[in-house]
């Protein structure tokens, strides 16, 4: 009977307890309204489509690109980054499934960082993305990637 009535009140009270507090992203800051549609609009599509018309109008132009591909360093510049974009197919033109997806945006000032799931190819990135706003531009300066097994 004790177990009961311990069972009860543990069910009427679980729903005003809280072990820690919870905090939802603010979307409604304008410059993460800005970096969500680069993101979009500029950075996904250019890589879907293997556009660099579009990519060119998100990156910096000394970005530099860091990670691990399959276990492998990866380190590219900007140059080379593009160059291999322009001479692979387009996972547009691939067939195979892409999609890209925004897990967050922090901002502090003119930074700011996007993390972001890319799935192309065989592959599914996570990607820290360094954003800064130069010249009223939010632009990507670093680029931070790693293939994850899903």
């Amino acid at each position: 009977m004790k177990s009961l009535f311990f069972t009860v009140f543990l069910l009427c009270a679980a729903p005003g307890l809280k072990s820690q507090t919870i905090q939802k992203m603010k979307n409604d800051n304008p410059d993460s309204v800005a970096i969500a549609a680069i993101l979009e609009n500029l950075y996904f599509k250019g890589i879907y489509q293997g556009n660099l018309d579009l990519l060119n109008q998100v990156y910096y132009k000394g970005t530099l690109l860091f990670g691990d591909v399959k276990g492998q360093p990866y380190a590219k510049t900007l140059e080379q980054y593009l160059d291999g974009v322009k001479n692979r197919q387009s996972p547009k033109d691939s067939g195979k499934p892409f999609k890209g997806e925004i897990l967050s945006i922090k901002l502090v000032n003119s930074i700011g960082v996007a993390e972001v799931k890319v799935k192309m190819y065989d592959f599914n990135y996570q990607e820290f993305l360094s954003f800064h706003k130069l010249q009223g531009r939010w632009l990507i300066v670093n680029k931070m990637i790693s293939d994850i097994s899903e």
